[in-house]
């Protein structure tokens, strides 16, 4: 799985975001803007997850050219899970009230997918989206 993001030039910088991960970051050029792009996201990801589920964690950044990139990772499930994080806190939807959303009655049936650990089928991946984040339907196209 790969998640688009965009980049480009604006004045003496390149701007590189990932609108679906909420991240956003600048280099002094094309390369060194994508190099910031993947430490933001690895960062990031750090400071959510314990230690022992980044053991083997890596990003990649892959140009497509004309402004787009590609963010992929060796751990699909823990991109997910991070992904579901941002979005609802984006939306500011409560563990609890993404549940509800699915039609459970225990925070737990959520919150499993937001640790890492758990496979997510795409049909899985978009239900859950839409119970962490309701306002933003249909905004993820995948990059492959």
């Amino acid at each position: 799985m790969e998640i688009e993001g965009k980049i480009w030039k604006a004045g003496k910088f390149w701007l590189v975001e990932v609108p679906f991960l909420d991240v956003m970051t600048q280099g002094k050029s094309e390369k060194d803007a994508q190099k910031m792009i993947r430490d933001a996201i690895l960062e990031l990801v750090a400071s959510y997850f314990p230690a022992k589920l980044l053991k083997d964690f890596e990003v990649y950044v892959h140009s497509y050219g004309k402004g787009i990139i590609g963010i992929s990772t060796t751990n699909a499930n823990l991109l997910s899970a991070f992904a579901l994080i941002r979005q609802r806190e984006i939306s500011g939807v409560t563990i609890r009230e993404a549940s509800a959303k699915l039609g459970a009655t225990s925070p737990n049936a959520y919150a499993q997918y937001e640790r890492g650990t758990t496979n997510i089928s795409i049909g899985q991946f978009e239900k859950l989206l839409i119970a962490a984040n309701p306002q933003r339907h249909g905004f993820l196209r995948l990059v492959g």
